[in-house]
């Protein structure tokens, strides 16, 4: 009976002319879902096995010593609060320091390397300088610098600078040559670098007369950042002082510390033991009066420190750097940076 109903149904709708073709046929096979991002790789990873090495006896100072935190000690020393020693003779753990003048460390190391002990009697002289490296605005730090500057009493040193000086004229060229240029010359020095003769990369330093620089211009690009210029000192019509500043001339680098930034130090030589005391006491003075020309506009110490040392011998005699620098900024100075600032405000 049910049947010959449906049956009739379906004619029926056939008689008013349905289409059969867009009825849709129902889906009856399987559905395969797709699972979810990550789940096939937790799946994976939960498979994986862990290989667990087992660890001998650590003795329970040395556990987890490595990731302890690392104290970073001040390396700015201020040992004014310790006690002046009576004696000549005292542990400088729990004393101040024995502060000498530059004559005087000059002479205590021409002691201990005399031919009864060291056997050195020219050996080399150092000044260790130590500086606060902050800069005019709070949490900003100096970077490592780089400085060249000629002592006023020269002394020999185991290293040869090879010189490039460009300049016109017989005369320029000969004066140039006389001071200690390696080479010099002019248009025909540009030709060679040209053409591959001479290489820039066998000299240390180039240096230029203002009277070149339009001549040297077919060159710029092979010298790059060593084209002569006022900023850096390699430009200057005075060439035979230039040249004689470049070869005899003592370059030094101030380094920043990595750990503390605030901290800078730089070691010069200044001289040799067998040189006058006084000589040598007036480069160390020359010199300390040079970094402080690097100092940034701001109060507080600039130069925090300088020690005499002389190898092999491991003895550092402490000096007073301001005997020889201000120990803060003249007015003038101060006057001169409160009118930038407050021109810098007006431009604001």
């Amino acid at each position: 009976m049910a049947g010959t109903l449906i049956r009739s149904l379906f004619n029926n709708l056939s008689l008013y002319g349905t289409n059969n073709s867009n009825l849709r046929s129902i889906h009856t096979s399987t559905l395969h879902y797709a699972a979810r991002k990550g789940t096939r790789a937790k799946a994976r990873a939960k498979k994986v096995k862990v290989e667990v090495t087992k660890v001998g006896f650590i003795p329970h100072n040395q556990r987890k010593k490595d990731s302890a935190t690392k104290t970073v000690t001040n390396k700015h020393m201020d040992d004014t609060y310790k006690r002046v020693s009576n004696d000549n003779v005292f542990p400088m753990r729990y004393y101040r320091w024995v502060v000498y003048t530059a004559e005087d460390a000059v002479r205590a190391h021409q002691e201990t390397h005399h031919p009864t002990m060291y056997n050195l009697p020219d050996a080399l002289v150092y000044a260790r300088v130590e500086m606060n490296m902050e800069a005019i605005k709070k949490n900003r730090y100096l970077e490592s610098f780089t400085r060249l500057t000629l002592l006023p009493h020269s002394f020999p040193r185991d290293e040869e600078r090879t010189i490039l000086a460009f300049c016109k004229g017989p005369e320029l060229i000969k004066k140039a040559l006389e001071a200690g240029a390696t080479t010099a010359g002019a248009n025909e020095i540009v030709k060679k670098i040209l053409d591959g003769e001479i290489k820039l990369g066998d000299y240390d330093f180039v240096i230029a007369h203002p009277n070149m620089i339009t001549e040297m211009v077919p060159i710029r690009g092979l010298m790059k950042r060593r084209f002569p210029n006022i900023r850096n000192g390699t430009l200057d019509p005075n060439i035979c002082d230039l040249v004689k500043k470049f070869a005899a001339g003592i370059q030094y680098r101030v380094l920043k510390d990595e750990q503390q930034e605030n901290f800078g130090s730089v070691q010069v030589p200044v001289g040799r033991l067998n040189m006058d005391v006084k000589h040598v006491a007036e480069n160390i003075d020359f010199l300390l009066k040079d970094i402080q020309s690097a100092r940034p506009k701001r109060d507080g110490l600039f130069i925090t420190r300088c020690v005499i040392v002389s190898p092999p011998s491991t003895e550092r005699l402490k000096i007073d750097p301001f005997v020889h620098v201000d120990r803060t900024l003249s007015k003038e100075v101060q006057e001169e940076s409160d009118d930038e600032g407050d021109a810098v405000a007006v431009k604001a």
